[in-house]
């Protein structure tokens, strides 16, 4: 009898042995591609190569292939733009004035007939690069660590938990390089693919993922770029509560996928008051949340694994829509909040708001002679104002209307 338990316990240690469990690193990789050592990660900076190099590690370790042009690396050279409203004059490589980004690129070959494209920008603002909103006098790491070491963790957690599993598409797995100077990267690749673009089945993109409130709200963009997305990412959100937006235009790498005329969704845990400052440390995330995303996105594509190329759909770009401004309330708006309103989540020191007693939870619902349902009617009322204008504000604060006046 004792012999036949030792056969047992042999054969289930066996199975167990070939059982592959995905690691979760999460916090591990944005601990360290968001620490003083990587001095911010900005563009074309030796920093932003020490970070490329140790994705690169990380791809090689979970089985990736390189798929850059020089191993995981595809650096391209750029002139900085002047103009804002211009095109990025790609250039060769060791100009001078020019800078040179690196995107990092891994690919897992199922031999499948299509590929889903996986992204995150790893670039950030160095020390204080344009973008920046740090207004302190002492110069000052931007570490970045939920823009954007949280969506380059999630994906290099996805690697791991798809290297055995959904074979019915190829995977390539992307760090973009120059998101923060204008989607540099991103739109390199869609001009100078790697492998061959029309294989590209959809586009997931992660950027800024690591702030999940308490109320499981993310916010999934792109979801009207192919008829059966809105289905999926409503079948498997399960505790998260899913906040859509249809367009496949928005401020990252996704957008230049869209414009490849590819399905795309975006993935985003909201906006906050450390963005682009040097408080956007490790510390301050959710890495339980982080895990969550990761395997709804996992899910998703595992829905997703049996339906062929999903078609391509175009769908109206919203920030042509938004009203240019003269003034600003000095509010961090709450993206993810979906009752009537604008919530507020998050108040400049010195700015009209927070000279009119408003603060981080009130929600806007009149703007002067406006009434402010969402978004987009407050960004509305907003532009109808100018400098030296007194208004009148109307906020919700724990269900009482409060009323003050705003000075712009």
């Amino acid at each position: 009898m004792n012999r036949i338990w030792s056969i047992l316990f042999f054969v289930i240690l066996l199975g167990c042995k070939n059982e592959y469990i995905p690691e979760n690193k999460i916090k591990q990789d944005v601990e360290f591609l968001s620490s003083d050592e990587l001095e911010g990660r900005q563009t074309g900076t030796d920093a932003e190569i020490k970070a490329a190099n140790y994705i690169a590690k990380r791809f090689d370790a979970l089985g990736l292939t390189p798929k850059g042009t020089d191993g995981y690396l595809q650096q391209f050279s750029f002139k900085p733009k002047t103009d804002p409203h211009q095109e990025v004059n790609y250039t060769i490589i060791g100009n001078d004035s020019t800078i040179t980004g690196t995107n990092v690129i891994g690919f897992l070959d199922n031999k499948a007939k299509n590929t889903i494209v996986i992204g995150a920008h790893y670039d950030h603002l160095g020390y204080g690069a344009e973008g920046s909103l740090y207004r302190g006098q002492e110069k000052a790491i931007h570490n970045g660590a939920d823009d954007n070491a949280s969506g380059v963790a999630v994906m290099l957690n996805l690697a791991g938990k798809l290297k055995n599993a959904n074979k019915g598409n190829n995977y390539l797995f992307m760090a973009f390089s120059g998101e923060e100077m204008g989607l540099l990267g991103s739109n390199y690749f869609t001009k100078n693919p790697t492998l061959d673009i029309e294989s590209i089945n959809y586009m997931l993109n992660m950027d800024m993922v690591g702030r999940l409130k308490e109320d499981q709200t993310l916010a999934v963009y792109g979801v009207g770029t192919s008829p059966i997305l809105k289905q999926v990412i409503n079948a498997n959100s399960k505790t998260l509560k899913i906040v859509e937006n249809e367009s496949g235009v928005g401020p990252s790498d996704h957008t230049s996928f869209y414009n490849a005329e590819i399905p795309v969704l975006h993935f985003f845990t909201g906006q906050h008051e450390d963005y682009h400052k040097p408080s956007d440390d490790f510390e301050h995330l959710n890495y339980e949340g982080m895990e969550l995303i990761s395997t709804y996105i996992f899910d998703i594509i595992s829905d997703l694994n049996d339906n062929g190329k999903l078609p391509f759909r175009k769908t109206k770009n919203e920030s042509e829509d938004v009203p240019r401004f003269k003034v600003g309330l000095g509010v961090i708006p709450d993206y993810l909040f979906d009752g009537k309103g604008m919530r507020i989540d998050g108040i400049s020191e010195g700015k009209p708001a927070e000279k009119a007693g408003l603060l981080k939870g009130d929600i806007v619902v009149k703007l002067g002679d406006s009434l402010v349902t969402d978004m987009m009617s407050y960004m509305r009322a907003l532009s109808s104002f100018k400098e030296g204008d007194k208004v009148n504000v109307v906020v919700k604060r724990n269900n009482k209307d409060i009323e003050a006046e705003i000075e712009f």
